[in-house]
């Protein structure tokens, strides 16, 4: 190879090099435009709760929502649980509602689970995790905190303490 050809490779390495890089800070600083964010109306959805009955999210409008996602298996959405049904309680006759959305599990592992904890909101199956996958997420427990007029005011995953969930519910309550 003679020196004016490797040059030409050279030149051809660099610009593949330089748009891959291009594309990496593209992919890194735009995001997923199918993400929910906080200002956007909450994608709706209608499951199967755990006693049979379905529901549809958009059948709770005029409602404050507490929409979480959580598993059996993830120990920071048991620790939590309590504390979203202590909020549940407290409000639940000023207009909050708390669903908990069960990703991809069984009535025999959830049925359990919940009695074991004394939770009393209602409880759908993501059986096939398409709500999961709607809301596209990633890390549990994650919740969404929607107001009466369905839209997501805020997003947080990770464990929530009760203090928290109530600062929070207080900005959705009807």
């Amino acid at each position: 190879m003679d020196k004016k050809n490797r040059t030409y490779i050279r030149i051809i390495i660099l610009g593949v090099l330089l748009v891959a890089l291009i594309f990496a800070i593209y992919s890194s600083v735009v995001k997923d435009p199918g993400v929910v964010k906080a200002g956007d109306e909450a994608p709706n959805f209608s499951l199967q709760q755990l006693n049979g009955s379905n529901v549809k999210l958009t059948d709770l409008r005029g409602k404050g929502v507490v929409l979480n996602f959580w598993g059996t298996w993830c120990e920071p959405c048991k620790t939590e649980m309590p504390a979203l049904q202590k909020q549940y309680e407290a409000l639940k006759d000023k207009g909050l509602v708390v669903v908990g959305v069960n990703i991809g599990e069984t009535e025999v592992a959830v049925d359990p689970f919940v009695k074991s904890l004394g939770v009393q909101f209602p409880i759908l199956m993501d059986r096939k995790s398409d709500v999961t996958k709607l809301y596209k997420i990633g890390q549990i427990p994650a919740s969404y905190f929607i107001d009466e007029d369905g839209v997501v005011r805020d997003i947080f995953v990770g464990q929530m303490s009760e203090e928290f969930i109530a600062d929070k519910v207080a900005k959705i309550l009807p």
